[in-house]
């Protein structure tokens, strides 16, 4: 037995828990409803938690699986399903998921016109180059961006524009990164628009009002700047925090992004690559690499291959060089590596090596071409993938040098770094032509950090047009009853019909993972509501804390909406903690809508583990550690509750 236990996984144990856990409740439950209701949301948490699927995979099987509740109804116990499968996808036309889609379009124009540059120009000029000036300007701006648009958006917009900051001054992007993600996080307080719990929530309101007791007077939905105080308040207090405390939490490791001169000594300190070259070599008649193919050279010799040519024509990279190819006499090859390498590669194969690159002078040059950093974001079709199953370099132009992940290195000369699966945050070196690294900056599976290399604006000559429409979208928010997801859509539309953003450009800027699973979660809310789950929980969770104040039962709630968020997605968190904390509300006499409010402003307080989707983007770039999330985000964490409850007692 004992034996048997020990060959379990986390991931059995924790199925086991939760087992057990849905067995006692059925038992305890007052109706065969809740009891499968209850089931659908410890499945919906376990998956979340373990990580089984993806996230957006397991918010699509459990609306499905409440779809399947009508048909099965009568073998499980109940009258009619739990869902009625006409409104099984009223969330994919509900006001909330419109809204984030055409945020994150809106979000993606300012970003075309190249705004972000001229943002990080003037943070330049005003900050100098002192920690304690640069800290609150890129940290406000950040903001101030992402409480206008999704703030792991927000985050990869800035990521390069930090970069760029840290070159020019000298900071290390580890005391730079986690004030700017932090309070991109509290920047999505600011407004209803910023974050996906917030614009979720007045739809939430709205199915819970249809629950609501006729004696009961319905509740009313936010308008836009009905949060700013309270999101203004987090955001300066994560401003002070770092300033006033940012040299004591947060690491100051060498983490400079990759600029310039600095290249070498930044391969050296961070991914252990103390030297490279980049050498020019031609094969011999009697070479034993003779019908060996690129992917056997490159394994056997720790070296990468950055060009070839065959008589046919350079071939430089994407979809030049190809793994598979293979050399003839004759054949001269670019070849990227250390000196000694490089050395022992020359001396041991028959090659003539050209004391300057001939060929490859114009392909390689450092006009045309160099090393680069990436980081694979989270939403990316890479994570889970490795190099070789994408084919990197044929598929994106990418030979990858090393990968740095939360301050462990795995580099080309160890060997395996193409055989190493991809996680979110990953920051990769790669050698690049800076043609394919400007087209990667429109793919939505990397975000470029690096910045100084020969490049052109996208389109600068629209930012008048985005400006227009951004401003056009937050008038008719502010002045006018049009429906929110309208109002945004009309700027959408607008950059698209102006050219700031081609259509396949909007469609890319969608993050279809986050619109699947916000779609599909909401019918599992819904059956919350309806069968009586969130009421009993509510007065089951009002009886355990006994006759204590209302501030206490919100404070439990907003820490009970802390911890769902930091092992399951915020909308999943928001979801399910919604209809609860209305049934607390009724249950100790409070404004059920201010107590909701709480649950979709505590779900942005993520910054104890690097789970956040903005975290998990910076942690990679930053050189972080789990323990430095633990450290400055632990304090956050508790500054944030405080901050919150304080201001939503006090504004409303």
């Amino acid at each position: 037995m004992l034996n048997a236990i020990r060959t379990l996984t986390k991931r059995d144990l924790t199925a086991l828990f939760f087992a057990i856990v849905g067995i006692y409740l059925a038992g305890v439950v007052p109706s065969t409803e809740i009891a499968w209701v209850m089931g659908f949301l410890l499945l919906t948490v376990f998956l979340f938690a373990s990580e089984a699927v993806t996230v957006d995979v397991a918010a699509i099987s459990v609306m499905v699986l409440l779809g399947l509740t009508s048909l099965l109804a009568p073998w499980m116990g109940l009258a009619q399903g739990l869902v009625p499968v006409e409104h099984l996808f009223d969330g994919f036309a509900s006001n909330a998921v419109i809204s984030i889609i055409a945020v994150m379009i809106i979000g993606a124009g300012l970003d075309k016109t190249g705004i972000m540059t001229r943002v990080a120009g003037f943070i330049m000029r005003i900050g100098g180059t002192t920690e304690a000036r640069i800290i609150p300007l890129i940290s406000g701006t950040v903001g101030g961006i992402s409480s206008f648009m999704q703030n792991v958006g927000a985050a990869a917009l800035f990521l390069p524009v930090v970069s760029r900051i840290s070159a020019r001054t000298g900071l290390p992007m580890s005391r730079l990164l986690m004030p700017m993600g932090f309070c991109a996080i509290l920047g999505g307080t600011i407004t209803m628009v910023g974050s996906s719990p917030l614009i979720l929530l007045n739809d939430l309101i709205l199915t819970s009002n249809r629950a609501l007791p006729s004696d009961v007077t319905p509740m009313e939905t936010f308008q836009l700047f009905d949060v700013t105080p309270i999101g203004l308040a987090l955001l300066a207090t994560g401003i002070i925090y770092f300033v006033l405390a940012g040299r004591l939490i947060l690491p100051a490791r060498a983490s400079e992004m990759l600029s310039g001169s600095d290249t070498s000594r930044y391969l050296a300190e961070i991914y252990g690559l103390s030297s490279f070259d980049l050498r020019e070599v031609r094969l011999r008649a009697d070479s034993p690499l003779i019908g060996m193919n690129v992917d056997e050279l490159e394994r056997t010799w720790q070296i990468r291959v950055v060009a070839i040519e065959k008589g046919d024509g350079l071939r430089v990279g994407a979809e030049g060089v190809d793994r598979s190819l293979g050399m003839a006499a004759g054949t001269t090859l670019g070849l990227l590596g250390s000196d000694e390498a490089l050395t022992r590669f020359a001396a041991a194969n028959a090659v003539d090596v050209k004391p300057e690159l001939d060929l490859f002078a114009e392909a390689m040059a450092k006009t045309k071409a160099g090393i680069a950093e990436i980081v694979i974001p989270p939403g990316s079709s890479l994570i889970g993938k490795t190099a070789r199953d994408v084919w990197l370099r044929k598929t994106y132009g990418l030979s990858l040098l090393a990968i740095h992940r939360g301050g462990t290195q795995i580099t080309y000369s160890q060997g395996g770094v193409r055989n190493t699966p991809f996680v979110a945050g990953d920051a990769l070196v790669v050698h690049t032509t800076w043609t394919d690294l400007t087209r990667l900056g429109q793919d939505r599976n990397f975000v470029v950090v690096t910045t100084e290399y020969p490049h052109e604006e996208l389109r600068p000559h629209k930012v008048p047009a985005a400006i227009i429409f951004f401003a056009i979208t937050l008038t008719l928010v502010l002045f006018t009853d049009l429906r929110l997801s309208i109002a945004l859509l009309t700027g959408a539309l607008g950059m698209i019909l102006t050219g700031v953003l081609s259509i396949e450009e909007a469609y890319q800027a969608v993050s279809w993972k986050t619109v699947f699973l916000l779609a599909s979660l909401i019918p599992l809310g819904l059956a919350v509501e309806a069968s009586g789950t969130a009421a009993w929980i509510a007065q089951q969770t009002l009886a355990a804390l006994g006759d204590v104040p209302v501030w206490v039962v919100q404070a439990a709630l907003a820490a009970l909406a802390t911890a769902f968020t930091l092992v399951m997605s915020n909308v999943g968190a928001t979801v399910l903690l919604v209809p609860l904390a209305v049934n607390m509300a009724l249950g100790v006499g409070a404004d059920p809508a201010i107590f909701a409010l709480t649950v979709a402003i505590a779900t942005s307080n993520s910054f104890f583990l690097p789970t956040h989707q903005v975290n998990a983007l910076i942690m990679g770039p930053g050189g972080y550690r789990v323990a430095d999330f633990m450290r400055a985000g632990g304090i956050m964490t508790i500054l944030f509750l405080i901050v919150a409850l304080i201001m939503l007692n006090l504004v409303f």
